[in-house]
């Protein structure tokens, strides 16, 4: 049948049509495998799998039943571009690993695991046998190399005692292999290093780290040794968290250089000497500053105040000295304050009034030796203040009870003296905890039945020598003097001689008893001195003696 005029053959022909349909594909092929020159040839990947031989299938038939040439190409566009895009994963999978790669990733995990047949287990950790605590990815930076490196690298170690990740053995070690994962950007050990043979931190181990950005080794005991200076050379770090091990010595200067730094955590160690000046001025991205429980020594240095990004400040447990700097008043985005428990002095200076977002204000244990600072009322979002310890005068300010989100406030062993401000006290609608232990408190506590019983023994009066409880005052349970540790308030003079008439019969029993005793003693002696008389002139003189020794001792019980 010849084709209508207007209307050419190429229309209709499906013949055509199959053929440009066939050269595109043949053209998506050929790119595919320029693009991805380890995978297999482009007819094998779309015969091993499954999904695509149905789908071409279905394709060639929807053309062959179209008579529209747009639509028909449109579909033959979509069907390969399906193809292609299986194609190219799967040309990564098969690409996988590099072999030193892979080498060195079972020589580290060799040297940390306790599963001696790891790598049995896992020959192709990156693709089909996955194992937790190892991921991969293609490097996608710079674009140039994609082409030329379609492999698997790995890009997180995560080891140590938990769900995700597998345990490490007794005997385990820090593998110079880490050299030869360039691609790493995170690496995690919990609890790797518990042996009684410490384990040092090679100072060489992440010289070829550059694309590292999260480095944490924690809860190793045996890791012992000094924090390698060359760690400041890793300018994409981002996390450092060396807490909770045995490193010992001065923290390097170096780590000031790290700009891009977010996060840094040295808790828990045993390091000594002071904070270095560069912290402060070269970790400007800096949120999360923890030195705490180590030895540091000197003072906080002044280019503190530069970490305006800083949300956690943690000092505490050192032997710092020196005043605390005003400067510290301009981290208006920090939320902890904690420099308890070490050797800084007072005043507290008034420029700490600028943390208006402080949530966490902790002095505890420092010699600080002033009243409690007034700007403190102006800290509206406090929710736990600690000056326990702080050698504190002066009375207990009622401004605390504008303190709205307080849930804990202590003030225990200083040397606050006067009243306790039980109505502004009360007055904070969240306090949970009160303590005003170990001071030079007075007065009666006047506390509600609904404030004692809510906070229980969570409210701490006790060795204040002037306080004392009124139980008349509050008939809440026999439990209160326990809860309180507070004893009874004397009682006056006017209420001893109000008695009951059973207590005043008893007094008066009493009395009489006594004046019998005293009666039959007399009469004793009368007996006695007429005996004497009596039966012999000789004793006269012994016998009025008796008389008035008699007459003196029943003077005297009177």
């Amino acid at each position: 049948m010849e084709p209508k005029a207007g209307l050419e053959r190429k229309d209709f022909d499906d013949g055509d049509r199959f053929k440009q349909a066939g050269h595109f594909m043949a053209s998506l092929r050929q790119g595919a495998s320029q693009l991805f020159p380890a995978a297999p040839p482009f007819h094998e990947i779309s015969h091993s799998i499954s999904l695509i031989e149905p789908i071409k299938s279905l394709c060639l038939s929807i053309l062959q039943s179209m008579a529209s040439a747009c639509l028909a190409k449109f579909l033959a566009c979509c069907c390969c571009l399906f193809v292609l895009v299986q194609a190219m994963d799967d040309g990564a999978a098969a690409a996988g690993m590099q072999s030193g790669e892979l080498l060195a990733l079972f020589e580290v995990m060799g040297a940390l695991l306790q599963d001696p047949g790891w790598a049995q287990l896992h020959p192709r950790p990156c693709t089909d046998t996955p194992w937790p605590g190892v991921q991969c990815e293609m490097v996608l930076e710079p674009p140039v190399l994609q082409k030329q490196d379609p492999h698997l690298h790995v890009t997180e170690l995560h080891i140590g005692p938990d769900v995700t990740s597998p345990p490490c053995k007794h005997s385990a070690s820090l593998s110079p292999a880490l050299l030869q994962l360039p691609y790493l950007k995170s690496l995690s050990l919990f609890g790797c290093f518990l042996a009684e043979d410490t384990v040092p931190l090679p100072p060489s181990l992440f010289t070829n780290a550059s694309a590292l950005e999260q480095l944490v080794i924690k809860s190793n005991p045996g890791l012992a040794g000094t924090i390698p200076p060359s760690l400041g050379a890793l300018h994409g770090l981002r996390v450092l968290c060396l807490s909770q091990n045995g490193l010992h010595g001065a923290i390097p200067k170096e780590l000031g250089s790290l700009a891009r730094l977010e996060q840094l955590d040295l808790s828990y160690n045993n390091l000594s000497g002071s904070i270095p000046v560069e912290l402060g001025g070269g970790l400007s991205s800096l949120t999360i500053f923890d030195l705490s429980w180590n030895g540091l020594q000197g003072e906080i240095p002044p280019s503190i105040g530069d970490l305006w990004r800083l949300q956690k400040l943690d000092l505490s447990y050192n032997k710092i000295s020196g005043r605390i700097p005003a400067v510290v008043g301009r981290l208006e985005r920090l939320v902890l304050l904690d420099l308890s428990h070490n050797s800084l002095a007072g005043p507290v200076p008034d420029e700490l009034s600028g943390l208006r977002r402080v949530q966490y204000f902790l002095v505890e244990s420092n010699p600080i030796g002033t009243t409690i600072p007034s700007f403190l009322k102006t800290i509206e979002s406090l929710v736990v203040l600690g000056l326990s310890d702080c050698g504190l005068s002066g009375h207990v300010p009622t401004f605390l009870g504008g303190l709205s989100n307080l849930t804990s406030l202590s003030l225990d062993r200083n040397k606050l003296d006067g009243t306790i401000p039980s109505t502004a006290l009360e007055a904070i609608p969240n306090l949970d905890q009160l303590n005003l232990s170990q001071n030079l408190l007075s007065g009666v506590l006047s506390f509600s039945e609904e404030f004692v019983s809510r906070l229980g023994r969570r409210l701490d009066v006790r060795d204040n020598q002037g306080v004392c409880m009124n139980p008349a005052s509050h008939q809440i349970n026999t439990l209160l003097p326990f809860y309180l540790q507070a004893p009874p308030c004397p009682t006056t003079a006017s209420s001893s001689s109000n008695g009951t008439p059973e207590t005043g019969e008893m007094m008066k029993s009493n009395s009489d008893g006594m004046r019998s005793n005293y009666g039959t003693l007399i009469g004793s002696c009368l007996v006695v001195l007429v005996a004497v008389v009596h039966f012999s002139n000789y004793f006269f003189f012994c016998s009025l003696l008796e008389i008035v020794l008699c007459l003196s001792f029943s003077g005297i019980m009177r």
